[in-house]
């Protein structure tokens, strides 16, 4: 009885247009099919899926077109292209589906269970090292590991296992040292390893003008749930990237507020928009 009510239930006309029979079925299934186009768009937008995209629907388009004309050698062809594209698609974007997979698989939710915020001291000594980086002028790469493992950016860098400290941080990306090439990682406020080389980002929409340090920032968050600074080496500029975004010139002030939001959690909003007199 139960059943035979909810299948009942569910062919209901919502919106009886004539002989147009909408239900809550199909409601439910043009919301589905409507947010998934709107991911997927989100998805690819401003890489060169875009155009390849466009290039399947264009012979699609053929395919249907010779269909519909009885040109059957044709459409044998065009099939043809079309068996093999899909496969094609795969391996071309290998590394595209594996973001998305990797996005579907996080959760925001269990990231909040399982994430233990950064300890605010931590944040106090990477403030003070950025602000004395930038006044130097010393090129800086730091990322902070919040449910990500980075096991493999780890194994390539070197371990280290330290209390974060602002000195250290400084040391460790002085031009004079060797492990001032690469990015260092922190995790559960501890350094874990220094001179990690990140993966380079090949956004195309990415600025011609963004080093090395910033393709390497965006690139390490476009899979992995993950913070990142970079202090420019040529101009001092800040720079945080989350999310496979990048925003750069922040201010010392911009940035602590920007990592009290995303690394801990304040206990009250005086703690969260606190600043020293020596921030300015």
């Amino acid at each position: 009885m139960t059943v035979s009510w909810c299948t009942e239930a569910s062919r209901m006309n919502l919106f009886p247009i004539g002989f147009l029979e909408f239900g809550i079925l199909d409601l439910i299934e043009v919301s589905i099919i409507a947010l998934s186009i709107i991911y997927i768009y989100r998805w690819i937008r401003g890489s060169f899926a875009v155009p390849v995209f466009l290039g399947l629907a264009v012979v699609f388009l053929l395919n249907a077109a010779v269909s519909a004309l009885g040109f059957s050698t044709i459409q044998f062809v065009v099939r043809s292209i079309t068996n093999v594209g899909i496969l094609a698609l795969l391996i071309i974007f290998q590394p595209e589906i594996r973001k998305l997979l990797y996005n579907i698989g996080q959760n925001s939710t269990f990231d909040r269970l399982f994430n233990r915020p950064e300890d605010g001291s931590v944040i106090d000594e990477v403030v003070d090292a950025v602000r004395q980086m930038t006044k130097t002028r010393t090129g800086a790469l730091i990322v902070f590991a919040k449910t990500a493992t980075l096991h493999d950016l780890v194994n390539t860098g070197v371990r280290i296992d330290a209390r974060v400290n602002s000195k250290l941080l400084q040391t460790i990306f002085s031009k004079d040292t060797p492990l001032h090439d690469g990015a260092v990682i922190i995790r559960n406020d501890r350094i874990t390893s220094a001179s990690a080389y990140l993966p380079i980002s090949q956004n195309p929409s990415l600025s011609d003008t963004a080093g090395t340090r910033h393709r390497a920032a965006l690139g390490v968050t476009e899979g992995n749930n993950v913070f990142v600074i970079v202090v420019s080496e040529e101009s001092g500029r800040i720079s945080v990237a989350r999310d496979g975004m990048l925003s750069s010139g922040l201010s010392i002030q911009a940035l602590r507020q920007d990592m009290m939001k995303h690394l801990a959690e304040p206990t009250s909003d005086e703690e969260s928009v606190r600043f020293g007199p020596s921030d300015v």
